[in-house]
């Protein structure tokens, strides 16, 4: 895991800008920051490369990486770069490093764009190829690696964060007022519908996108992989043994480093299913870092500490301070160049400090399990309604009434026939967005879409959440908060054969006698523990607002009630005030308010 920046154009960017921009770079990779200049006739390309040593941890891998008439920079692992090198070797080649890097380049040149069809791995990266006079970029299936650009008429810019593109252009980047106000109002899952981000011209490649850029600083994208539905007749059986293969061996690449490793465990199945099969399988020496929340909705001690004791592993659990609370969010959002999506990704943060203060460079976690084994409770609901034509429906909807009617709050997924009677229906995603809509100075109305991916109707669901709503949120969030740490963060579950076996997967499998994640629960029977294997409740990795920070301290409210805050350009301040008052809050008003804190932060710092 490294920090990557770039620049192609007519400008010759100043020696303070890189070396101001290294330094921003520093906390991505601290242990080695170089750049290198190329002229290309009226053209200058820059490229710079902050190292996190993760693998072969010598000097020589460092990057830039050049062989030939190409030099590549690159954030992120290629997991299956023992195999794809002893390919090579095959083939006569030598290396020079122990690096995926190398092996990286190396397939560049044989195989030109295509090199990307060969890897599992997470990357974005940036490859000046001298014969092409032109930039190929590209970033992994899942977008699991950041990469912004940013073009002006001098050229083109690119990094894994904004912060990276200010420093290198000098240009001061203006905030998109549009973001703020779909993130404000429709919250976390729509900052992803569109390529727009807090700042006005600056986007991100796309998920399982190539792009190339040429002498005059044009782009043209390429995608190079497409998430598909493809229904395979298969046994129930054979679903679980082969999502067990699948998982057991993208769980084998991961473990791949040459630098300690700790997992973020909660008490889901999914990160406890992790740590359970690092230690079982591969006899891993697994420690273990969890957060305990006050607040019963979100406590899950039990869960954790059974997976601990089942395992013997080093455990570290940490509480959520609320002293200091607000300084914390402020350094946050500075960092991320955004509002943080949710209190999630706060106390996410509190788990990156803790696991990079104990020694560690890696840290695995259970991302979008749920959008792969359908972990939420609309999932449920649509789920009951691919079923409704079946003779065995009633089985179902009564498993859901006896098993997951009792946990669900959203009144919308407390109706099992809601999608049999209107499948277009989106109204429990932007929940209570209308009454959001009220605490508005002006008007601001977005209408909910969404990809069609698949006609299956939970399928499509699920991958919009994992492509556009859910995933792209965590991955960013848990990048910036690992980053800022110096810590590489590692999602097994998002492995690509992994996806195409679960996405061929019959879905009147996935959910069965009202347990959820059914296939992934049977896939690790007798590696996780029964009572964290067969626990139904879903609390999610969350906090309340009153675990994070304290609203009845006077101090905070007085400077989130600041009349002068920039904020209240926006929303009334007197609503505001309104809300903070509320007994008992609503768990989609803290979201809000929540929310409201960021941007009051956010505007104030930009």
């Amino acid at each position: 895991m490294c920090g990557i920046a770039g620049y192609i154009g007519k400008k010759n960017i100043g020696d303070d800008a890189i070396t101001k921009t290294l330094s921003a770079m520093s906390r991505r990779g601290p242990d080695a920051q170089e750049h290198i200049l190329f002229k290309n006739g009226e053209n200058y390309v820059n490229l710079l490369h902050s190292r996190l040593s993760i693998i072969d941890l010598d000097e020589r891998a460092n990057q830039p990486f050049t062989i030939g008439n190409c030099t590549l920079v690159f954030n992120g692992e290629i997991y299956n770069y023992l195999e794809l090198r002893e390919l090579l070797k095959k083939q006569g080649e030598t290396f020079f490093t122990e690096s995926d890097t190398e092996v990286l380049l190396k397939y560049y040149l044989y195989y030109g764009e295509k090199c990307v069809e060969y890897f599992e791995g997470m990357w974005a990266f940036a490859i000046w190829d001298a014969r092409a006079n032109s930039l190929f970029l590209s970033r992994d299936r899942f977008a699991e690696k950041p990469l912004y650009f940013f073009k002006t008429e001098d050229g083109f810019y690119f990094g894994s964060e904004v912060k990276f593109l200010k420093s290198l252009s000098g240009e001061q980047l203006a905030v998109n007022h549009t973001q703020i106000l779909r993130y404000l109002i429709n919250g976390y899952k729509s900052l992803y519908k569109t390529s727009e981000t807090f700042f006005k011209n600056v986007h991100e490649i796309p998920y399982a996108t190539n792009a190339i850029v040429n002498s005059d600083g044009e782009i043209s994208f390429k995608k190079y992989w497409e998430p598909v539905y493809h229904r395979r007749e298969m046994s129930l059986d054979e679903a679980i043994e082969g999502t067990r293969a699948y998982l057991i061996n993208s769980v084998k690449l991961r473990l791949r480093s040459d630098v300690p490793m700790a997992f973020c465990l909660s008490g889901g199945v999914d990160s406890s299913a992790l740590v359970s099969i690092a230690a079982k399988e591969f006899g891993y020496k697994v420690s273990t870092f969890s957060i305990i929340d006050s607040d019963e909705r979100y406590n899950e001690f039990d869960n954790i500490q059974a997976t601990v004791e089942d395992i013997g592993c080093d455990s570290h659990l940490l509480e959520i301070p609320q002293s200091e609370a607000l300084d914390r969010l402020k350094r946050l959002v500075q960092y991320h160049d955004a509002p943080i999506a949710t209190t999630t990704y706060y106390v996410h943060s509190l788990l990156s400090e803790a696991i990079s203060k104990a020694g560690f460079k890696v840290v695995f976690s259970g991302t979008s399990a749920d959008e792969l084994f359908t972990g939420y409770y609309d999932h449920f609901i649509w789920h009951l309604a691919e079923m409704s034509t079946r003779a065995d429906y009633d089985m179902f909807l009564k498993n859901w009434q006896t098993h997951i009617l009792p946990f669900v709050r959203n009144p919308y997924l407390q109706q099992p026939e809601l999608y049999v009677k209107n499948p277009a229906l989106r109204e429990h995603i932007y929940f209570q967005n209308d009454e959001f809509r009220e605490f508005l100075k002006e008007d601001f109305q977005e209408e909910f879409h969404e990809e069609i991916f698949t006609e299956s109707l939970l399928r499509n669901r699920m991958m919009n959440e994992l492509f556009h709503e859910a995933t792209p949120v965590i991955l960013h969030e848990d990048d910036l908060n690992s980053m800022m740490h110096s810590l590489e963060n590692r999602s097994p579950f998002l492995d690509s054969r992994l996806f195409d076996f679960a996405y061929s997967i019959p879905n009147e499998h996935l959910i069965h006698n009202g347990y959820g994640k059914y296939i992934l629960r049977e896939s690790v029977k007798g590696i996780l523990n029964e009572k964290v294997r067969t626990d139904r409740r879903k609390k999610g990795f969350n906090a309340s607002i009153n675990s994070v920070i304290d609203l009845r301290n006077p101090d905070v409210v007085d400077y989130l009630l600041d009349e002068n805050a920039e904020i209240f350009t926006i929303l009334d301040r007197e609503k505001i005030r309104e809300a903070f008052t509320m007994s008992p809050m609503p768990n989609s008003f803290s979201k809000f308010l929540f929310s409201f804190i960021n941007v009051r932060i956010f505007l104030e710092q930009n």
